[in-house]
């Protein structure tokens, strides 16, 4: 059985206390974003992933130094990981949620949306194909947006899942219905194999869709928890 937990915080502010918990590139990345939700998403996501390691590994967080080299173009942008350890982290925020998925190194993709905003026409069509679109048919404005951001959620998190993201085509992916038991129902990408794939349905809260997806065979068992720092 695969054990994975997914923890979930709201953003924290920008301080000290936090901000020195991040290295010299993760910096970087902080003072990048221009907008002050946007720097405290970053800064939660990675004090929560570093706080969430060093429980797993037995020390502080402010021991723990992430690899986040993308393996296509070699910036500090990639899945981050502890080198040498026997663990797989994801992360992912939308809106107030920022969740960090973990396990003992099966990897794994985390994937958190709001569900309140418009799924318009446009984005169903490049997210889900037919036999998906089929589901929808019928569905008032609200329902709609809620099935959409569930088949999103789980596609995102099957891509991450892989490290390629969106280099698989989402439509190359057939899930099982909104409201059925999240599964890989057919890939036409080898990336993604459907008896080597567990997806599963997550809480997250009122007003966001959320997924995590694990490349394995095995059962998996998920548990979420709220983050106090």
């Amino acid at each position: 059985m695969i054990e994975c937990t997914v923890w979930w915080s709201s953003p924290l502010p920008n301080e000290p206390k936090y901000l020195e918990l991040l290295d010299s590139l993760e910096k970087g990345r902080h003072e990048a974003y221009r907008q002050e939700i946007d720097q405290r998403r970053f800064l939660t996501g990675r004090v929560l992933a570093k706080t969430v390691a060093a429980e797993h590994l037995g020390t502080t967080a402010d021991k723990i130094t992430f690899d986040a080299t993308c393996d296509d173009c070699g910036k500090p942008h990639g899945v981050p990981r502890v080198p040498g350890a026997a663990l797989a982290l994801s992360i992912s925020h939308s809106g107030e949620m920022i969740g960090v998925g973990v396990t003992a190194g099966t990897k794994l993709g985390l994937d958190v949306e709001t569900a309140t905003r418009r799924a318009d026409d446009s984005l169903i069509e490049y997210a889900l194909n037919p036999a998906e679109m089929a589901g929808l048919a019928g569905l008032g404005a609200e329902a709609r947006a809620t099935a959409f951001f569930t088949y999103w959620t789980r596609k995102e998190a099957l891509m991450k899942a892989t490290g390629r993201g969106l280099k698989i085509p989402l439509k190359a992916i057939t899930l099982s219905k909104y409201d059925e038991q999240a599964a890989l129902l057919n890939s036409e990408d080898p990336a993604l194999d459907p008896a080597g794939t567990r997806l599963e349905d997550l809480k997250a809260g009122e007003g966001y869709r959320a997924a995590v997806a694990f490349l394995t065979s095995d059962d998996v068992s998920v548990t979420e928890r709220w983050w106090t720092p």
